[in-house]
């Protein structure tokens, strides 16, 4: 009787890898979303008569600005993570998969507007540097997406280390990392042939996304229905329950040294690898000689790299440990695939593979030491609110360095024209924007090096395996 009343159902290997399959589609769906518009900037720069948009690099730039809007201007990230830990992973992951619905379906809307009325394409919001109205209701769309998805991210987060806690957590949360890029992966291999399939209409990959997010809400759902029952079990087993969360707990996760460590690294190794892949389809095409058809298909590379060697890293850091050490090799390997993306004489295409398959063993080794890593220096109770902020911070990061590259695109890069498909669009010169990204990975190594000492100083255990 005693037995079966302590057997939760996180105890049960189908239950907890089943959870971790609905919340891992789930996240899945919000990074094909995510990154829809990545392959599609060299589109996008037609006209719209062209089937594009007629968008600068300076709009695709604010477009992607629009990330951290509500994120980081308005501390709705961080205020996501204290609704986490006061209300709960239900209520909030809801809140955040309906916020991601909203905001593709707005997006998918006003493009369809704009495609269809040459007038509302002409207007333009002199108090605003006159940049388009689509732009700013495209981007509105986008900034409501992304609150949605960095929330979803946390939430995530936290339901993995409730029902994985004790077992293999880095396995898990590496597993959940390789899923979710499927969707980045699918992003890069099928919108750029998306608007092809469905009559030149740029706002096919949209389309898709949003019916997609809608499996997505309804397998997050699910999840709760589970999540419920354990939540009963807990209750009529007497389970402990955690001490309810405090505000003032924040104060005690910002004093500590070593999460500032890994919040900055997440900050500029994040910096360096999401938004160079926002232009890496543009990149690829205007550095090496390859069509733009198969221009995608080398940043695609990344994500599937990534699927298999997240878990496995995250399997060699429940047995092995050595955290840190994880983290300063994945930033060393960054740094150096940067320097040579950034090194104008190599223009093979095979080098250009080469290096993308290092980024993914870079971009692997990092996040499957890093979120683990996080459990180690914050209790329990406060995790949703490290992880917000950890987001938070990294929000900054992805809102505004797409928006640097992008205006030093604009502003330094442009060397000429060229033609695709028939239209004229700028031909870009991307040392420049290379050179930012390694600059951003050597921070990395810098605070992975940091990390490291402040862990043999302290003893948190993040060389040590669970």
């Amino acid at each position: 009787m005693v037995k079966a009343i302590q057997q939760k159902l996180s105890e049960s290997k189908t239950a907890r890898w089943s959870v971790l399959a609905l919340v891992s589609f789930t996240m899945m769906c919000a990074y094909f979303i995510s990154d829809i518009m990545s392959p599609l900037k060299t589109l996008l720069e037609k006209e719209i008569a062209d089937g594009g948009l007629g968008w600068t690099s300076m709009d695709f730039g604010v477009f992607n600005f629009s990330y951290g809007w509500f994120t980081v201007f308005l501390f709705m990230l961080i205020i996501g993570g204290i609704i986490l830990d006061k209300w709960g992973t239900k209520f909030t992951g809801v809140l955040a998969t309906g916020l991601m619905l909203v905001g593709v379906a707005i997006k998918y809307f006003v493009i369809e507007y704009t495609v269809s009325n040459p007038d509302f394409a002409a207007q333009t919001l002199p108090w605003l540097g006159n940049i388009h109205s689509s732009l700013l209701y495209i981007s509105l769309g986008y900034a409501t997406f992304c609150l949605g998805s960095e929330i979803a991210g946390i939430t995530v987060t936290r339901i993995i280390a409730r029902w994985f806690a004790g077992r293999e957590l880095a396995l898990a949360l590496g597993l959940q990392v390789a899923t979710a890029r499927l969707g980045t992966a699918a992003a890069f291999v099928l919108c750029p042939k998306l608007p092809e399939w469905f009559d030149f209409q740029i706002s096919a990959p949209v389309m898709v996304g949003l019916a997609i997010m809608c499996i997505g809400m309804i397998t997050f759902l699910v999840f709760c229905v589970m999540d419920a029952r354990l939540d009963k079990e807990e209750s009529e087993s007497n389970v402990e329950q955690e001490e309810p969360f405090r505000v003032r707990d924040i104060v005690s996760i910002i004093k500590v040294p070593a999460f500032w460590y890994i919040a900055i690294l997440c900050l500029v190794f994040y910096s360096a690898v999401f938004p160079f892949l926002k232009n890496a389809t543009d990149f690829m095409f205007n550095k090496y000689p390859i069509e733009f058809d198969y221009a995608s298909w080398i940043p695609a590379m990344l994500p599937f790299g990534t699927i298999l060697l997240t878990p496995l890293f995250g399997r060699i850091y429940d047995k092995v440990g050595r955290g840190a050490t994880l983290m300063l090799i994945g930033s060393v390997l960054l740094f150096f695939v940067h320097v040579v993306f950034a090194t104008p004489q190599i223009t093979s295409v095979a080098v250009a593979v080469a290096m993308m398959i290092v980024l993914g063993i870079a971009f692997s080794l990092v996040p499957s030491a890093m979120w683990p890593a996080v459990t180690k220096i914050v209790e329990p109770k406060k995790l949703g609110s490290a992880y917000a902020l950890i987001f938070w911070l990294q929000n900054v990061g992805l809102m505004g360095v797409p928006l640097l590259i992008n205006w030093v695109l604009n502003e330094y890069c442009i060397v000429g024209t060229q033609v695709l498909d028939g239209a004229t669009i700028n031909k870009y010169d991307y040392t420049t924007p290379m050179v930012i990204f390694a600059a951003l990975s050597f921070t990395a190594i810098i605070f992975a090096i940091l990390l490291k000492r402040e862990d043999k100083r302290k003893g948190y255990g993040i060389e040590e395996k669970k």
